[in-house]
């Protein structure tokens, strides 16, 4: 009997002596980390089930099984020690995007957004606070997440006034004005002639927007 078919994940890890972290570098959003590369590539098999919804919102489709192949490495900061991703792109990142690839990448952001919005609206106002009493409530997360935001529209080359971050018209215009930037096909140069290619802006947003959305999920739960 043939076994079932496993699709190849293409991986780029960032790593520090504490920690590292493992991105699918063709499914933004999908990044999760580990105190090794071991545990984070672990993490982010772990999270595909979390990780196939979204997907899914998008009209896309997660493999049931994947063979990893860590195509870059490199060396993480100290926001990587402190559990986020550094600003650090990979050379796969460097890659054009044509214009399916860019709808698809936007498509997945979009539906990342959609996801976190869900979880947020679902959520009890206070939330389960941390082993040491830390931890924002949803209304604080919510907000950092729309004001983040407005900084990632800076990076890929937007501007204006920064919207109220609880004003639900102006986030989705924001949103809006930052997908139709990336629906756009790209050579892989930084966006705007700043820092971030195409790839991997979709990562960091997406990733900002699922993680917190996760976050939201676990605390909500009940101990």
């Amino acid at each position: 009997m043939s076994s079932a078919r496993s699709d190849r994940l293409a991986v780029a890890l960032e790593t520090t002596p504490k920690k590292t972290f493992a991105s699918a570098l063709d499914w933004p959003g999908w990044s999760r980390s580990g105190k090794t590369p071991e545990l984070a590539i672990e993490a982010l098999l772990a999270y595909a089930p979390r990780f196939a919804p979204v997907v899914g919102a998008a009209g896309l489709m997660l493999s049931p099984s994947f063979d990893v192949d860590v195509i870059d490495r490199v060396e993480g900061g100290s926001g990587t020690t402190f559990g986020v991703p550094s600003y650090l792109t990979h050379l796969a990142d460097a890659r054009p995007v044509n214009r399916a690839e860019a709808a698809r990448l936007a498509l997945i952001v979009e539906a990342a957004w959609a996801y976190f919005d869900g979880v947020a609206a679902k959520a009890p106002a206070e939330l389960r606070k941390g082993p040491r009493g830390g931890g924002r409530d949803r209304a604080k997360i919510v907000g950092h997440v729309n004001e983040s935001d407005w900084y990632y529209a800076r990076e890929i080359g937007l501007r204006g006034k920064q919207p109220d971050p609880h004003d639900p018209a102006a986030i989705r215009a924001q949103r809006e004005a930052m997908l139709d930037v990336l629906r756009q096909p790209s050579d892989g140069s930084p966006l705007a002639n700043r820092r971030w290619p195409m790839r991997y802006a979709a990562r960091r947003i997406a990733w900002h927007a699922l993680d917190h959305a996760w976050e939201i999920e676990d605390r909500s739960e009940k101990e």
